[in-house]
């Protein structure tokens, strides 16, 4: 029975391998980024919800930026705090500033989708650069860098949206941990022709792009996944590209508590159950494989398997995946992540079952609303 599950470890861990170094070393591996300036015409679109204190950081910051060409489109949604007064304030201080007021109405109650499409219908540059108001770009060259990543054929661009770091937080380090995995999933999937997921604090697209798919007409019932449900239709191996490059990256401040990262991994989990059937499929495949890899090895060493056959399997796991890994937090800024790998991976692992069982009897509260079509 044992050598039985010795064979399907074995099997488990030859998946985990596929993954770590055929699909995702397609990032890890690839070399750095080059910058080559571009001057196609962009607009910053930035959608905000009761964030007074933190537009009033974003956006001088936005408008400092160094690039020839640009607008800044500031979506104030139905906002309770002073998040209108502070954006007209910035409107009469900047004149490259758009102001988009929404209000709310009966179709579309507190849709995030509706207010951006308001923002999208009031640009008036070909390209569009999101993030969102609680995030800080990097200084001066964070549109240089993303929109340099545009082709006449490549009109999607996914960024990477990175949290700032807490020296001694281990929280933290887990949050870090696990947008690091994330990112070096999208990341390679769109090398690798088959994009299906963005993050929103970090994207761009050509105007066009979200007209030819209608906007977020396929998902507007679900308030979740603006960014990734949109990526998720739109882009294709013919229109995607990527941008790593240090300065193209946006951050933002990570959840406090468990519970808080916990509530957003639900809200995660519910989206990605909307993605097309083939991205959900590769998906369970890597997460399944990856608890099976922990559950079969606890098993195995606890009834005192052959050493001599299970230490190589499990440490040539290890040995990939930290490789792999450690090349993707280099490249993204965050090696610190890494240095406690093998703890925070189990965390992880086992938070995203946690997730799994409890959305089955519930999902996150405000997740889908009946638009009056």
């Amino acid at each position: 029975m044992l050598s039985i599950l010795f064979y399907v470890f074995a099997g488990v861990t030859l998946v985990q391998l596929v993954y770590y170094l055929i699909i995702f070393g397609k990032f890890s591996f690839a070399p750095s980024q080059k910058v080559k300036s571009k001057r196609v015409p962009v607009s910053v679109i930035v959608c905000a919800k009761n964030e007074a204190e933190n537009v009033k950081q974003l956006v001088p910051l936005l408008a400092e930026q160094e690039y020839p060409d640009f607008e800044i489109v500031l979506i104030d949604d139905s906002s309770a705090d002073e998040t209108l007064e502070v954006f007209e304030a910035f409107e009469r201080q900047y004149p490259n500033i758009k102001l988009v007021k929404v209000e709310n109405n009966e179709a579309f109650w507190a849709n995030k989708k509706y207010a951006l499409t308001l923002g999208i219908k009031a640009a008036t540059k070909e390209y569009l650069l999101f993030t969102d108001a609680d995030c800080v770009p990097s200084p001066r060259h964070w549109i240089t860098n993303m929109a340099s990543q545009f082709t006449q054929n490549k009109t999607i661009v996914l960024g990477y949206g990175a949290y700032n770091k807490i020296k001694g937080n281990f929280l933290n380090k887990i949050i870090r941990f696990d947008a690091l995995i994330m990112a070096t999933q999208y990341f390679a999937w769109a090398k690798l022709g088959r994009p299906y997921t963005g993050e929103g604090r970090n994207m761009a697209y050509k105007k066009e792009e979200f007209f030819k798919v209608n906007g977020f007409i396929s998902h507007i019932d679900i308030r979740l996944g603006e960014d990734a449900l949109f990526i998720n239709e739109a882009a294709n191996a013919r229109n995607i590209k990527t941008c790593y490059t240090p300065d193209s990256f946006t951050y933002c401040e990570a959840k406090k508590s468990f519970k808080e990262w916990f509530s957003q991994k639900r809200r995660q989990a519910v989206t990605a159950s909307h993605f097309k059937f083939s991205d959900k499929l590769h998906l369970k495949i890597f997460n399944i494989s990856q608890v099976l890899f922990f559950v079969l090895a606890i098993i195995l060493l606890a009834f005192q398997f052959n050493w001599m056959f299970l230490v190589p399997v499990i440490a040539l796991r290890y040995l990939c995946s930290w490789l792999t890994l450690g090349y993707s937090a280099a490249k993204l800024k965050e090696k610190d992540t890494m240095y406690w790998f093998p703890v925070i991976e189990i965390i992880v692992t086992f938070t995203k079952i946690n997730v799994f069982v409890t959305n089955i009897f519930s999902k996150p509260v405000n997740w889908k609303s009946s638009p009056k079509l």
